[in-house]
């Protein structure tokens, strides 16, 4: 008996010390739980259980139970500790919140317009043409497009776009998700931000180059006062950083603990100067959303700004971009579209800022974004992923596109006159990039 109760006594030893290691951790999995199953039953209007069955099924966050639903309000945790309760608010999305967090706040939305026109994709939403390419293998292209979908226990790819000198040429959606269903893009948000910034700049409210946000920063031994969009945009700011999603990290912290997003990164050590080295950091995005903010007299103007000289602008009604519990758009991951609205905002890329003849951003703003950044290894613009040194090495190399994670891509390949969306669960090495992107622009070919 003595051996017996000796033994007892070891395992909850054991027991107890991983529950006080692992504790702290128990916030950022239900916190995560919590907001993406409640984000993604209230935008993308989904079943709660197929969302916990399939979006929340990943190692850790499947932990997580389900302690209400409430109105569109999702309160989780693990094993019964670490209540993580997140809110939905029209127009703004929802918000993993805190004690302090008020309710009953009357908040502002942002005004947006709807697009009023019988003109079909891309320049409505008044559907397709049919039109045929004679140029084009579809056979090919539709066995490419199907490929990203064989055995999807583990490529779990969502939805596919091809959208061919403007026109979409493919296109297929796995079981639950429809043309209407907003998609979260994760990091893809990022360059939604960006792209923000080359608004402004075309409006000549703003210069990337020579901004410098800590200006007022002159400290002895202190360089962030040097620091200038540019560097916050290539990721090369110098600022300390640590982008770990599998522990309590700067990014954890950021997304699942902070009321306002946009503070973390801006106090941060300057551990470098300005492009002496690359570092990926979505700190740095809700920094600049911030910094965004500070761009006009009122939430309201910074509220709207978005919507109404970018995404309203071209048609992407599906599109929402969720804020913080402060306010701030949320530009390091939470903006979601349709897979044709994102396949709209790759478009506007492709034909450099025009949009059906209106000047959207400077053309020239593309040269920037896909201009290699320092110690990148040629894999990075300005919030934009590039092909530069053939990481795609099956794929031309003036690719470009917007990622986010589990495999959300907006591909722009301007040699092939191409725009490819891809969403999922899944990102390399369980989804090939790579082989999917060559088959499908062997249809082109």
């Amino acid at each position: 008996m003595k051996i017996l109760k000796r033994i007892l006594l070891l395992l909850l030893v054991v027991v107890a010390i991983a529950i006080v290691l692992n504790y702290p951790k128990l916030n950022i999995i239900s916190g995560y739980a919590s907001k993406n199953l409640a984000s993604t039953a209230f935008i993308s209007e989904r079943p709660y259980t197929d969302i916990v069955a399939t979006d929340n099924n990943i190692p850790l966050i499947k932990l997580a139970d389900v302690e209400s639903t409430n109105n569109g309000n999702v309160i989780t945790s693990v094993y019964g500790l670490m209540d993580r309760e997140t809110v939905c608010r029209d127009g703004l999305g929802c918000v993993l919140i805190n004690d302090s967090y008020d309710k009953t706040q009357k908040l502002l939305q942002p005004k947006r317009s709807i697009l009023q026109n019988k003109l079909p994709f891309p320049y409505g939403n008044n559907g397709t043409k049919d039109t045929l390419f004679q140029e084009v293998n579809y056979d090919q292209l539709n066995t490419a497009v199907a490929g990203a979908f064989t055995n999807n226990e583990v490529q779990r790819t969502r939805t596919v776009l091809v959208v061919y000198k403007g026109q979409i040429v493919a296109e297929k959606y796995s079981d639950g998700i429809t043309v209407e269903t907003p998609v979260l893009g994760w990091s893809m948000t990022k360059s939604i931000l960006a792209t923000m910034y080359g608004v402004l700049e075309y409006q000549d409210k703003i210069d990337v180059q020579t901004f410098k946000p800590f200006a007022n920063q002159m400290r002895m031994k202190d360089m962030k006062h040097s620091i200038t969009l540019d560097h916050l945009l290539r990721m090369q700011s110098g600022l300390e950083w640590e982008e770990d999603y599998s522990a309590i990290s700067d990014v954890t912290e950021m997304l699942f603990l902070d009321a306002d997003m946009t503070k973390k990164q801006g106090e941060k050590q300057v551990i470098a100067a300005p492009t002496e080295i690359w570092n990926y950091s979505s700190g740095t995005s809700n920094l600049l959303s911030g910094i965004l903010r500070k761009q006009f007299d009122t939430h309201q103007e910074y509220l709207d700004f978005p919507y109404q000289q970018l995404i309203d602008k071209i048609g992407m009604h599906s599109m929402l971009i969720e804020t913080d519990m402060s306010g701030n758009f949320v530009g390091s991951s939470y903006g979601w579209a349709t897979t044709r609205d994102w396949a709209k905002f790759g478009l506007l890329h492709l034909y450099r800022g025009n949009w059906n003849g209106e000047q959207i951003f400077n053309p020239e703003w593309i040269d920037y974004i896909t201009k290699p950044t320092a110690h990148s290894n040629g894999t990075y613009g300005a919030h934009w992923w590039l092909n530069a040194e053939g990481k795609y090495k099956d794929v031309p190399k003036d690719l470009y596109s917007a990622n986010g994670f589990q495999g959300q891509r907006v591909f722009i390949i301007p040699s092939k006159d191409l725009v490819i969306v891809r969403t999922g669960l899944a990102e390399p090495p369980n989804f090939d990039d790579n082989k999917f992107l060559k088959e499908v622009i062997a249809a082109f070919e």
